[in-house]
């Protein structure tokens, strides 16, 4: 189907989808769940096209590792439809209501953003997951995946559109933009008239690229220089399973800790155990002259190494004097994505919560956290880096917008 058929098709659903009740979308939402598990042999099959293409470009261990499916990871998307369904629906909630003198009584009440682009890169469990959220909030989406998991993504659309017909809901609850091509890739974000808002996730190149090029609104997720600092007061166990964590746990996604910061108190102390410990994972270690003079494991440290998001077994250590010179180092370099501090100090603490510009800060806690999942969302649309009508992990209330419903009794304004 062509681009203007495809985005006028979900336009027409929008209204439908957003009348379904509650009952109905959890039903498609099981019923799905379980067919991606009964299809699972279909859906690995079509990954593995996608990574036999992948290893003959010669794509990096952690960026694959983000392309693979295995039964494991399917059985994990089947749950996160599932766990969506069993939420509460956000569609309707009264946000406010009150009455004014006159006796006009208002309500603000929660209602669907309507269609929702998505463009998104690798990770097909993209796929499922955004559906999941957008259908359960009543929006429509339209996922405009990358070349790398195009097979992939295409079963796992085929599956859930299957889902839907089969429990009487307009499959065009859910659309895939097959061609991958650049140039309807930039179409796409011409298409105003029919997408009321339009979600980038992917590298820093991609979500730059969508907020240049649209003229649809656009939502930023995504790209996530995110750091650690360890203050003078850290205790130094938490301080290593603290990074370990966060930067080896899983490599190529947004959460994963790039930037080390460490308080020059404890560089010679406390960092060069971190070190160590960092290259028994096999991460490189690049810093500057205090890293480098603290620990034979560190290599220099180039200014491009600062605001870098490597996803790759690497990470960039910065020494500061104080809490104040390491939250403005952050400042100036982060994507304003998750940032940790260790800290016994609670007043650095929370010099650190409130000073720091980013949609997640933690206290002694890994930035790996940052997930919809892991905050009690259940599944999520992507982590959002801006201001403007959402931060952070965005699950169902976040791809809502709300209305105002006003009852009178023959007012009119003098």
């Amino acid at each position: 189907m062509e681009l203007e058929a495809i985005c006028k098709a979900a336009k027409a659903a929008k209204y439908e989808i957003a009348a379904l009740n509650t009952d109905k979308k959890n039903e498609a939402l099981n019923k799905i769940a379980d067919l991606l598990v009964a299809e699972s042999e279909a859906i690995i099959l079509a990954n593995a096209r996608d990574i036999t293409t992948a290893t003959t470009k010669g794509m990096s261990i952690p960026m694959i590792d983000r392309l693979r499916l295995n039964e494991d990871r399917i059985r994990a998307m089947s749950e996160g439809l599932k766990q969506v369904a069993e939420l509460p629906d956000p569609l309707n909630d009264v946000l406010e209501e009150w009455e004014r003198p006159n006796g006009l009584k208002l309500k603000k009440v929660r209602v669907p953003l309507g269609v929702i682009g998505i463009i998104y890169e690798s990770r097909p469990n993209v796929t499922a997951d955004a559906f999941a959220l957008t259908f359960k909030s009543g929006n429509v989406v339209i996922l405009k995946g990358g070349s790398d998991a195009i097979n992939s993504n295409s079963a796992i659309t085929g599956i859930i559109r299957r889902g839907l017909k089969e429990c009487g809901i307009n499959e065009n609850a859910i659309s895939l933009i097959e061609s991958t091509d650049r140039e309807t890739t930039v179409q796409f974000m011409q298409m105003r008239d029919y997408v009321d808002v339009l979600i980038p996730r992917g590298s820093a190149g991609l979500i730059r690229s969508v907020v240049e090029n649209s003229k649809i609104p656009v939502i930023e997720t995504g790209a996530g220089n995110c750091h650690i600092f360890i203050d003078k007061t850290a205790d130094p166990i938490k301080a290593k399973s603290i990074v370990i964590n966060a930067k080896t746990q899983r490599l190529g996604v947004c959460n994963t800790a790039e930037s080390l910061i460490v308080h020059e108190d404890i560089v010679k102390t406390v960092f060069p155990d971190i070190a160590r410990a960092l290259h028994d994972k096999s991460v490189e270690i690049r810093g500057d002259e205090d890293a480098l003079s603290s620990s034979e494991f560190v290599v220099p440290a180039s200014e491009e190494d600062y605001s870098k998001e490597y996803l790759d077994l690497l990470i960039s250590v910065k020494t500061v004097k104080s809490v104040e010179e390491a939250i403005a180092h952050i400042n100036k370099y982060s994507t304003h994505h998750s940032e940790a501090i260790i800290t016994e100090d609670e007043e650095a603490a929370e010099k650190f919560l409130k000073g720091v510009d980013s949609a997640c800060v933690y206290v002694n806690a890994s930035t790996r956290f940052t997930d919809g999942f892991e905050f009690g969302f259940g599944a999520e649309i992507g982590i959002s880096t801006q201001m403007l009508h959402a931060r952070g992990p965005m699950g169902l209330k976040e791809l809502t917008s709300y209305k105002y419903q006003i009852r009178g009794n023959g007012q009119v304004r003098g």
